[in-house]
């Protein structure tokens, strides 16, 4: 169990997470001509593969009976698209925290980080990024909306408006709802599909856009294991037709496994890096693959870094 300091600041930042994706599902972080978002027409997308760059990233959060809990301890990453970069540690580490302030999440009167910077294609990123699209495990679909409506919401915005000719977004929506299977389920409400349907929709309306960076707070992770399963080969899918930087925060080491090009293993709180490596086996990787010895040997290898890195919190190995 974390300390009373350590939730209050998980709670805080997963509550303004929350609260910016179901005020824009999802597209509260990617600067879509909100409250102070500049005026003047955004710049063309970028077709260039993105880069993310964390440079000496220190997170303290203040304790209720006083002092400073560091939750994120002098991190140094730099991630490359296209790319899926799965960022892995025990519930609680920060990694949450991280993932939000690459994607622009900023609690109230928080300043996030506190030490270091964060570069977007060598540029500091302090707000929300045009280019960067966050999927949350709280899908935050609009319930008063259709499946249709809930995947092209983003085009109610006008950054979204002002870089897809409008010929070109129903096209857009049309093909993604063919491609998570929810075709037929078009016009019926969030409220008439279970929950792995309720993330497809999520996963439609982020690659839709076709980001150049994807931020995903372990978004499978309240699926059922067959479900996950599911859309963990989805999100492989989808991936190789549009390729993009993304970072994939999970506790679950099968997970990583499998999906990952690269793997960064966080350390309890403060997170620390624990372990950095790359998986060269290509994708679709399955059950059978987790049975090979390359595979066993980068979970032990994992959950050995973690065993090193002692403290609290839990890690998840599916059977």
């Amino acid at each position: 169990m974390s300390n009373p300091g350590t939730t209050s600041a998980a709670v805080t930042a997963a509550t303004a997470a929350t609260t910016a994706a179901n005020a824009a599902i999802t597209a509260a972080t990617q600067a879509t001509g909100g409250p102070g978002a500049p005026a003047s027409a955004p710049a063309p997308a970028s077709t260039a593969p993105a880069n993310i760059v964390l440079d000496g990233i220190v997170q303290e959060f203040p304790r209720p009976e006083g002092g400073v809990n560091r939750v994120i301890d002098t991190l140094n990453l730099r991630f490359d698209g296209p790319s899926i970069n799965m960022l892995l540690g025990p519930s609680g580490c920060g990694k949450s925290t991280l993932l939000y302030m690459m994607g622009g999440v900023r609690p109230l009167n928080t300043v996030m980080p506190s030490q270091g910077r964060i570069l977007i294609d060598g540029v500091p990123c302090d707000d929300a990024h045009d280019d960067a699209v966050m999927v949350f495990q709280r899908y935050a679909n609009r319930p008063d909306l259709s499946v249709y409506d809930n995947v092209g919401f983003p085009f109610r915005l006008k950054l979204w408006r002002d870089r897809v000719p409008k010929a070109e977004r129903h096209e857009r929506i049309l093909h993604m709802l063919e491609a998570v299977g929810l075709a037929d389920k078009a016009k019926l409400s969030p409220s008439q599909l279970s929950g792995g349907q309720n993330q497809r929709i999520a996963l439609a309306r982020s690659l839709m856009l076709k980001p150049r960076i994807l931020l995903m707070d372990e978004p499978f992770g309240a699926l059922d294991a067959q479900t996950r399963e599911g859309m963990q080969q989805l999100l492989v899918k989808l991936y190789d037709e549009y390729p993009c930087l993304i970072v994939f925060v999970t506790h679950d080491v099968t997970e990583a496994l499998l999906l990952g090009d690269r793997v960064v293993v966080l350390s309890t709180q403060p997170a620390r890096i624990a372990d950095d490596f790359e998986i060269h086996t290509p994708r679709p990787r399955d059950a059978g693959w987790l049975r090979m010895p390359e595979a066993a040997a980068l979970e032990q290898r994992i959950l050995s870094r973690l065993h090193q890195a002692a403290g609290r919190g839990n890690v998840r190995v599916t059977v």
